[in-house]
C-alpha cells in the first residue's frame, strides 16, 4: 500500500467556476489531483442546484491534492490569484452570487499565515487597484460535485462557456507559470 498522507497537503480554493480552477491545476507539477465540488455552506451534501440557489452559503470551489516538495501552498496561491480577480464580491465575470466567491479555507495554522500574508502583499502593491475580497476561513468540510462537473474543461473544450471563459484562463497559466506545467 502506498501511504501518500505524508508526502501530501491539501488546499481549497474558490474564484468562480470551478471548470476554470480544475482546468488550469491539473496542469500544474506536484499537483497530484484537483477535484471540484462545493465548500463554506451550511448543509451537507449540496446539490449543484442548491448551490446555485445562494441559499446554502456554499462556493465552488476545487480541492487540490499537492505535493508541496514539488509545488507550494504559496505557489497554488499565485497562481490563484492571477487566474481571476479577487476584488469583485461575489461574482467573477458573468458568474454573479455568493457561490462565485473568492475564497481560501484553510487546511492549517500555516495555510492561513501564508494566505495573510500573500493577500497582504498583493493589497500593498495595488497590482489590482482595489482591495482584495477574498474570504479566508478555517475549512470544514468538502462535497465533491456531481460527476459531469469533473474534469469538464477537459471533456467539453468546444462548448461556448469553455472556449469564451475557461481557455483563455488557461492560457493565461500557461504563459505565465509555464515552468512550473507538467510535461
Amino acid at each position: 500500500m502506498n501511504d501518500t498522507s505524508a508526502t501530501t497537503e491539501v488546499a481549497t480554493l474558490g474564484g468562480g467556476c470551478f471548470w476554470c480552477l480544475e482546468a488550469v491545476y491539473d496542469e500544474l507539477k506536484g499537483v497530484e489531483s484537483v477535484e471540484s465540488g462545493y465548500a463554506g455552506g451550511k448543509v451537507a451534501n449540496p446539490s449543484y442546484e442548491d448551490v446555485c440557489s445562494g441559499r446554502t452559503g456554499h462556493a465552488e470551489v476545487v480541492q487540490i491534492t499537492f505535493n508541496p516538495r514539488e509545488i507550494s501552498f504559496k505557489d497554488l496561491l499565485d497562481v490563484f490569484f492571477t487566474i481571476h480577480d479577487p476584488t469583485t464580491l461575489n461574482r467573477q465575470g458573468y458568474d454573479v452570487g455568493t457561490q462565485y466567491r473568492s475564497i481560501i479555507l484553510y487546511h492549517s495554522p500555516g495555510q492561513k499565515a501564508i494566505a495573510e500574508q500573500t493577500i497582504k502583499d498583493l493589497d500593498a502593491a495595488k497590482i489590482w487597484g482595489k482591495p482584495i475580497v477574498t474570504q479566508l476561513e478555517p475549512f470544514t468540510a468538502f462535497y465533491p460535485a456531481e460527476s459531469y462537473h469533473q474534469e469538464y474543461f477537459q471533456k467539453n473544450p468546444y462548448q461556448p462557456y469553455c472556449q469564451a471563459i475557461v481557455a483563455p484562463k488557461v492560457a493565461k497559466a500557461r504563459q505565465k507559470f509555464l515552468s512550473k506545467l507538467k510535461k
